[in-house]
């Protein structure tokens, strides 16, 4: 049985490991541990535990519990004190107070909801993603960064985890053991980069004799990644990490989004199209990877959500074929 470990955050990856668990793999789904927004951010300052949300996500894409319970877990309140806050990450915050463990509280959550596969943490230090600008700016914290309107107009000088953080062995054992790893999609500087700047993980990726490819977003982020092409996300992420040529194949979307999609997303971004397909010698891979209609907001959730999303059974397809060795 194949073994595939997807490595992330954001809520990109729901509907790529939607889509993949339908599969005969064994799936292992590496999650970043730098967020500290919204109800992430709150359980964290209050209780003093890790951040439970992106946890949550890949749970709840991975579970095979019946459909009730996977409702419960995305169950936002909307009023009251507890008005933002989502169930599943108080759940998961609690089960970590109770078990005195992170590693424990997924485990019972894991048979809880009867998911396939696993879901572990990038880390199980708490750490900080911090920024600093060409134009001397600091910046700390992922929802911070995530919110800072100006990064494409300065740029990045360094991007970096404080502490540093230990990897967590769990991740470093999937990646060993990987035939395939899937970076994103997810957004590039709070999703996927801060997974690689845990001492020892993109080395172990490096080493990974796994095949290793690179979902890119469908669509950039205004501020953060303005007019980039696919290639610019590829050099970016290599650059931020100080790793070159870490990709076997890079997977795009090639399929617009109708007008009116793109009307209620004209705030957010523009599409991520080819451009010049200057790269590193890995494959490009392009596919219609779009889901049909828009991704609902949650009531009573007080984040921005991407409305644009790829379609879990095309890009689980795509994926299937990457590991099967086939790229048509």
């Amino acid at each position: 049985m194949k073994k595939i470990v997807t490595i992330g955050g954001g809520t990109g990856r729901f509907a790529l490991l939607q889509g993949l668990k339908k599969y005969p793999v064994e799936l292992s789904a590496i999650v970043t541990m730098s967020d500290d927004g919204g109800s992430t951010g709150r359980l964290m300052d209050e209780f003093g535990v890790l951040p439970p949300g992106d946890l949550r996500q890949c749970l709840v894409a991975l579970s095979s519990a019946p459909q009730v319970m996977r409702k419960l877990m995305n169950f936002r309140f909307d009023k009251g004190e507890l008005k933002g806050h989502n169930f599943g990450n108080i759940f998961i915050s609690t089960l970590e107070i109770v078990t005195g463990s992170l590693d424990k509280a997924l485990d019972l959550a894991s048979t809880i909801l009867n998911i396939k596969g696993r879901v572990i943490p990038v880390t199980l230090d708490k750490i900080k993603l911090v920024a600093q600008l060409k134009n001397g700016k600091v910046i700390e914290g992922e929802d911070a960064l995530g919110d800072y309107q100006l990064l494409s107009r300065f740029g990045i000088k360094k991007i970096y985890l404080k502490p540093k953080g230990r990897a967590n062995p769990k991740a470093l054992q999937a990646i060993r053991e990987a035939d395939l790893i899937v970076v994103g999609p997810g957004d590039l500087y709070t999703s996927l980069i801060p997974n690689f700047l845990v001492p020892g993980i993109s080395d172990a990726l490096r080493r990974s004799k796994a095949k290793k490819v690179y979902v890119v977003n469908l669509m950039n982020k205004n501020g953060h990644t303005d007019d980039f092409k696919v290639a610019d996300y590829v050099r970016t992420f290599e650059q931020c990490i100080g790793k070159k040529n870490m990709f076997d194949t890079v997977v795009y979307n090639t399929k617009k989004p109708g007008s009116a999609l793109l009307r209620k997303y004209r705030d957010e971004g523009e599409p991520v199209t080819l451009g010049k397909a200057a790269h590193g010698g890995h494959a490009l891979v392009g596919a219609d990877l779009l889901a049909n209609g828009v991704t609902r907001k949650a009531k009573g959730d007080v984040l921005r959500r991407a409305l644009i999303r790829h379609d879990s059974d095309k890009i689980a397809e795509l994926l299937m074929r990457l590991v099967d060795g086939k790229r048509s």
